[in-house]
């Protein structure tokens, strides 16, 4: 089966999920890192007009404030960096339980404050559907036995996100956006 040609020049909603899924593969996963390092340093920049695309374009180098100014408000409302790096081994489920309720909490109102999201798919999980020729591959994952060609018939199992809005603050020229979370020191 064919892949569908990805789009060469993604909006700036659609760049997002593949940012942040290439953020956080990079971290988990040395090998993967080391593609995108390669990509990074053959990466040219983009030609002003579109070209036919006959190979897969390079990747343009991200600048990282974004992602790292979502970590930054994750940490201050949620304590997620806390969270993650606490070990966890010395503690019951109720206290994992009471601390990831807080954890849930604040991050739930970082999305509220800083993102309008809808689901992809508006059917309950569960549901069957049907995706016709030309769907949408880069918002849709076919997953289980994909064989032949559409249309597909199936169980919806995640309905998905989509970012419709991006509400983040405003960086000041001098902001470090590396540092995350200020070290407290208490006198």
């Amino acid at each position: 089966m064919s892949q569908p040609t990805p789009d060469a020049n993604p909006s700036f909603l659609q760049r997002i999920p593949i940012a942040f899924g290439a953020f956080f593969s990079s971290l988990s996963n040395p090998l993967y890192a080391g593609r995108v390092q390669g990509l990074r340093e053959d990466a040219e920049p983009a030609p002003a007009a579109p070209a036919p695309v006959v190979a897969p374009a390079p990747l343009r180098i991200a600048t990282p404030d974004a992602a790292l100014q979502l970590l930054a408000l994750l940490q201050r409302e949620a304590r997620l960096i806390d969270f993650t790096q606490e070990s966890l081994a010395g503690y019951s489920d109720a206290d994992i339980g009471g601390a990831a309720r807080l954890v849930h909490e604040g991050c739930a109102k970082v999305l509220r404050e800083h993102f309008t999201l809808s689901p992809i798919r508006p059917e309950a999980e569960g549901s069957r559907i049907t995706l016709n020729a030309g769907f949408d591959a880069h918002a849709i994952r076919l997953t289980g036995n994909v064989v032949g060609q559409p249309p597909f018939d199936g169980a919806l199992s995640h309905r998905g996100w989509r970012a419709t809005e991006i509400r983040l603050p405003k960086l000041a020229p001098a902001h470090d956006a590396t540092v995350l979370a200020q070290a407290e020191v208490e006198l």
